[in-house]
């Protein structure tokens, strides 16, 4: 198979010493820019932190929003491919997989599900805003064999999705707690399909518990 072509991506450095980093999967249809511009334009800024690297990367198109037709596995795990590429392009410049998280919006975060419980059950986390797995997810399937340790879940969503309906987020949510994930859902009355400010400063405050400044080593 060839090899993938790396993803284009759009990155918010850190103000001081970068020790973690952040991977943000956009929603079908949108590129890492738009997710990024969307996410600045809510918080009047970037989302920035002292120590975090935000990464924005761009995917291709998508497969179509529905929680009971099959998952198109091939693409699903071709994209993963491509994000182990970026995990492990953060590794080699010095950031351990445990203070490297992965989420996104809607199908963004349905992917980052599939990489993080499937291939990285090393990271420090994953979150899923607007997000679900499909009823019979190849998630589930290798959850239910799985022994090793799982990263958490913050999971985000609005009752008044009409695109991702709250009750799918919901089913999602039971599911991986029932096969061992410690996860989290955050419900937002009235919200649709879409990210709001509150939301995000949420996101916001579960990302610096999970990513922490570290105190610099004495030989820097």
């Amino acid at each position: 198979m060839a090899a993938p072509t790396a993803l284009q991506r759009s990155v918010v450095s850190p103000a001081g010493r970068h020790t973690a980093s952040l991977i943000f999967l956009h929603g079908s249809g949108d590129t890492g820019q738009g997710a990024r511009a969307w996410i600045k334009q809510i918080l009047n800024q970037d989302m920035a932190f002292q120590h975090i690297k935000v990464i924005y990367p761009t995917a291709p198109a998508r497969y179509k929003i529905c929680n009971d037709c099959p998952e198109h596995i091939e693409s699903i795990d071709s994209m993963c491919w491509g994000l182990t590429d970026l995990i492990n392009d953060e590794v080699k410049n010095g950031i351990a997989k445990n203070r490297i998280l992965i989420g996104g919006f809607s199908m963004g975060g349905g992917m980052a599900m599939h990489l993080a419980f499937r291939f990285h059950q090393d990271l420090a986390g994953v979150f899923a805003l607007s997000s679900f797995l499909n009823i019979d997810s190849a998630v589930y399937q290798a959850l239910k064999r799985n022994e090793s340790a799982l990263p958490e879940l913050f999971q985000c969503h609005g009752t008044a999705d009409e695109l991702v309906l709250y009750s799918w987020g919901e089913e999602t949510n039971k599911m991986l707690k029932s096969l061992g994930v410690s996860a989290s859902l955050h419900t937002f009355p009235n919200l649709n399909h879409e990210l709001n400010r509150t939301e995000i400063e949420k996101l916001k405050s579960w990302i610096v518990k999970k990513l922490p400044v570290e105190a610099p080593k004495a030989n820097e």
